[in-house]
């Protein structure tokens, strides 16, 4: 009876860590991975209802095969702060010993950064900077650009004049404030004749829709448009001018001048067709490459300084740590057929 009653409760053991081994990896996917020695890298993916942001997950799954990362499962925050942490705190309890992930609300994570210094396990942050806690790397392009780039095209195309709606990213991120801040800036200074409605909408491409068909509504002399991200915006934003017969070509009377930022195939598409006339690439490729090419030397102990790089970058020192800024070209008509952009590239 005795030696039953052993192999039962063993039994049940089992089941139990059967169970919790599930629930652990429920929401995650499984990556390739180098194993053996190489130390562990977690990574958190940002959302998925962005192109821009799935782009970046296909570099990243194809880097780690490619570079032998041991990376554990990728786990998915959905623009959830709160699953990001307890996302993060899987990474800890599973032997991370370096960490990816992109922070949409770049204030909240800051206790988590915090706990994660204490454990001595540093942080790659992708394309958004914490407003506070420590981090190794911040691997990102110069949002600030972003905004004075598309500013300066718009009001080219403008002849410094006209009504343009700028579709905010969330204020509290970085890199909303940074967009928004230097467009702001730019129109103010160098084409005070456009009248600019500035309009938030959380990175959410339904809000962006709604706000604009109300925009249309009392302002039908609108004559441009900046979305501050083409991975969540242009699709509806095209489909609500089309609905209202106002997506005209580029070159024809009653155009809206469009400027967009991310890179995707799907903008690069709409500007060969006239539909938009420009966007900003922002680099996924290099996002995903230098985030685990971080996260991995970060593993080891390596260090960094401010300065030039060897990719054609700059790394510059933020008040909580380092952050390497990643070039981001303008694409129009002219150089859209480029090859070297990510956007040409990507299955």
């Amino acid at each position: 009876m005795k030696l039953t009653r052993i192999r039962s409760t063993a039994a049940a053991a089992t089941a139990v860590l059967a169970v919790l081994s599930l629930a652990t990896a429920c929401n995650r996917e499984s990556t390739a991975s180098a194993g053996g020695s190489e130390s562990a890298i977690g990574i958190d993916l940002p959302r998925s209802d962005s192109d821009f942001w799935n782009s970046y997950a296909q570099y990243l799954k194809k880097d780690i095969k490619t570079d032998g990362i041991n990376a554990l499962p990728i786990s998915n925050s959905q623009n959830d702060v709160t699953k990001l942490v307890a996302n993060v705190q899987v990474f800890q309890n599973t032997g991370a010993k370096a960490v990816v992930m992109a922070p949409q609300d770049t204030g909240a994570i800051a206790s988590t950064l915090d706990t994660l210094a204490s454990k001595k396990i540093p942080v790659v942050s992708v394309d958004t900077r914490p407003d506070k806690g420590d981090v190794y790397m911040v691997v990102r392009a110069d949002n600030r650009a972003y905004g004075t780039k598309a500013c300066e095209f718009l009001g080219k195309q403008l002849g410094g004049k006209g009504k343009v709606a700028e579709f905010q990213g969330a204020l509290d991120s970085i890199n909303g404030r940074d967009r928004s801040e230097a467009f702001a800036e730019c129109m103010k200074t160098k084409f005070p004749a456009i009248k600019v409605f500035e309009l938030p909408t959380d990175w959410k491409g339904d809000v962006a829709s709604a706000k604009l068909q109300s925009l249309l509504a009392q302002n039908p002399d609108l004559n441009g448009i900046y979305m501050q991200a083409g991975g969540v915006f242009l699709q509806p934003t095209l489909a609500l001018l089309e609905q209202k017969k106002l997506l005209k070509p580029a070159g024809q009377k009653g155009h809206i001048t469009i400027v967009s930022n991310d890179g995707i195939p799907q903008e690069f598409d709409a500007i060969r067709k006239g539909s938009i006339d420009a966007t900003i690439s922002q680099p996924a490729d290099l996002y995903a490459k230098y985030a685990l090419y971080y996260a991995k030397a970060a593993a080891e102990g390596k260090t960094f300084k401010p300065g030039a790089t060897d990719h054609d970058s700059t790394i510059i020192k933020i008040p909580n740590g380092l952050e390497d800024q990643l070039p981001a070209p303008l694409v129009t008509k002219d150089n859209v057929d480029d090859k070297s952009l990510w956007g040409n590239n990507i299955g």
